[in-house]
């Protein structure tokens, strides 16, 4: 029966797959959105909203999360790199290690810093070794995801999806162990490493070349300058510079006023012509510092930097900068640095940047300041590739006691110790402090506070679709679809969907959907509600098929020139094999 509640529920649900689909809002202010009109319509009291924030859950991801920026901010995974992938030198060699490596820590650690740190190691490699990047990153991405899905704290989404269980009160259900999800995480796991090491990598972009760098896949960025006042150049004619080839870099195009002008052409160059250059980034650095008559607007005063540096950033998935204006961020003041060139998606840009709305995934060609490392050390907008960022000098035994810790919360957290993770968490936290491995005032700077927004928001939702029955009538639906074929056929369509949304609409916005739904379903089916749960997580988490899933997948789509078809074609028969092996080994278990 529709009552004018379910009804605002709906709506409050059309909206978020409407707005995540659209990218009209972002996650965290979607979500805020449809809860406050939930809200405002008497749907949700204030103290249900607002319940999410004291889910022991949430504060277990945000610890999480600041841990692995400490650990991060350390050098300590850097260092372990360092040494294991020294003596890489195959293509196999090198994939295979990167991705038993790099599952093994996102087993336990936070994958998106892990991937944001492997990065510049598989750039510098493929550059050293002559491989195209896109034959490495879309692996990377995968392990990272293939491992966090082993444990209860590998990934959020898995947090996130305890968090639900423990906040619901539909049905009587105890809390998600550390490796509950190991049943199905182990074996995908090697299931996921052969696919990609025997199968998957053929069906990636970019062709191995061991012969010469030349031919090695690089991003091209188009970069524009303008003839300053005063220049040699003002006068003559283009085919009488070497303009047209400076250090590598190709000159496309000459804008005049409102012309386009080909350097083909019989063009007599005069002031304030702009010119625009393509090329990599390792080529704009000469640009700049030479003496060729020309300016780039955007550097200014930056070019007086005793050690600027030229480096490439990635816009993360909860930057405050996606959705504005180059112009409207004020970049330079605010880090210390120029944005050169805009790479996104395989695609350079070439109108004017600084009207470009920047999108999550972009590559921005950044020419640094002295302050730009000091600025941005803790920021969460943007991840480095073509670099490693400095690290924090701390001595070995302060990291080794504060891993030992962690190690001991996950131990007693592993063997049912009750509020062992939370607390043990907390005393690691305290001890980074204590050790002055990080400072009260650093510490907060690794909150992800859109992601903290978003799972508290979730669980707003999954109180009002179950308290309003929304939940009941969806569920019913579901059923009569897939029941004809047994409870096998009703997990395989909890799978389905959630792993269609999470894939189009981003994994948290999938789990807060279609978590309060599998809860009901199993009610209804009088059936043990945790293969339903099970089944929501691998479903968000496990999410292959497309950049926008997940995202260590977005991180990697710019960087790796990708398409949207890569991820399809790459990632739909690991997401099908990953269905497959989890309803196979969930109905063996529980049915």
């Amino acid at each position: 029966m529709f009552t004018l509640e379910i009804i605002f529920v709906f709506i409050a649900l059309g909206f978020i797959l409407y707005s995540l689909y659209r990218e009209i809002f972002g996650p965290s202010f979607t979500f805020l959105v449809a809860i406050l009109f939930l809200g405002l319509f008497g749907v949700l009291n204030p103290a249900e909203i607002l319940e999410g924030f004291a889910n022991e859950q949430v504060a277990i991801v945000i610890m999480l999360l600041l841990l692995g920026d400490v650990i991060r901010r350390t050098g300590l995974v850097e260092s372990v790199f360092d040494r294991l992938f020294r003596n890489a030198k195959s293509y196999n060699g090198f994939l295979s290690r990167m991705m038993l490596i790099v599952a093994s820590f996102s087993t336990f650690l936070n994958n998106t810093p892990l991937v944001a740190v492997m990065m510049p190691y598989v750039d510098n490699w493929c550059k050293r070794n002559h491989y195209s990047i896109s034959k490495f990153l879309i692996p990377l991405s995968y392990a990272a995801i293939l491992g966090g899905s082993i444990t209860l704290i590998g990934t959020s989404t898995n947090l996130i999806v305890n968090g639900l269980v423990v906040d619901q009160t539909s049905v009587e259900m105890e809390s998600l162990q550390m490796f509950d999800f190991a049943y199905v995480g182990v074996p995908m796991l090697f299931i996921g490493f052969f696919y990609i090491l025997f199968i998957g990598h053929k069906l990636l972009p970019g062709k191995e070349t061991p012969t010469t760098e030349t031919t090695v896949q690089s991003r091209q960025y188009v970069v524009e300058t303008r003839i300053r006042n005063e220049s040699s150049l003002i006068g003559k004619n283009i085919h009488d510079t070497d303009l047209r080839s400076v250090k590598g870099l190709t000159l496309v195009e000459i804008h005049r006023e409102n012309k386009i002008l080909s350097p083909e052409e019989n063009v007599i160059l005069d002031q304030n012509d702009r010119l625009l250059f393509s090329g990599d980034n390792e080529r704009f650095a000469d640009l700049l510092n030479t003496n060729t008559g020309l300016v780039v607007p955007e550097v200014g005063m930056l070019l007086r930097t005793k050690q600027p540096e030229v480096t490439e950033i990635i816009v993360s998935q909860n930057s405050g900068l996606i959705g504005k204006q180059l112009k409207h961020i004020n970049f330079r003041a605010r880090y210390d640095a120029a944005v050169l060139a805009i790479h996104r998606n395989g695609e350079q840009i070439k109108t004017n940047i600084h009207t470009e709305v920047l999108r999550a995934g972009d590559v921005l060609l950044v020419y640094a300041g002295s302050a730009f490392d000091n600025r941005t050390r803790n920021s969460h907008d943007f991840y480095f590739l073509s670099r490693i960022r400095d690290r924090v000098k701390v001595e070995k035994w302060k990291v080794v006691l504060m891993l030992l810790g962690i190690i001991g919360a996950i131990t007693l957290s592993a063997l049912h110790v009750k509020g062992a993770l939370f607390l043990g968490l907390m005393v690691v936290l305290m001890m980074s402090l204590l050790f002055r491995i990080t400072t009260p005032k650093d510490l907060p700077k690794g909150i992800d506070y859109d992601l903290a927004l978003i799972i508290v928001m979730s669980l707003a939702l999954g109180t009002a679709m179950i308290k309003t029955g929304a939940a009941d009538l969806i569920a019913d639906a579901f059923i009569s679809v897939f029941l004809p074929l047994g409870n096998v056929g009703v997990l395989l369509g909890v799978y389905l969907v959630t792993t269609l949304l999470a894939a189009y609409i981003t994994n948290k916005a999938s789990v807060g959907i279609i978590f309060p739904i599998a809860i009901t379903m199993a009610d209804t089916l009088a059936l043990d509600p945790k293969p339903f749960v099970l089944t929501v997580a691998y479903a968000a988490a496990a999410n292959f098929m497309t950049p926008i899933g997940y995202q260590t997948n977005l991180m990697v789509y710019g960087p790796g020139k990708y398409s949207f078809t890569d991820f399809f074609r790459v990632g739909t028969p690991l997401t099908i094999l990953y269905m497959i092996t989890t309803i196979f080994i969930l109905s063996y278990i529980y049915f």
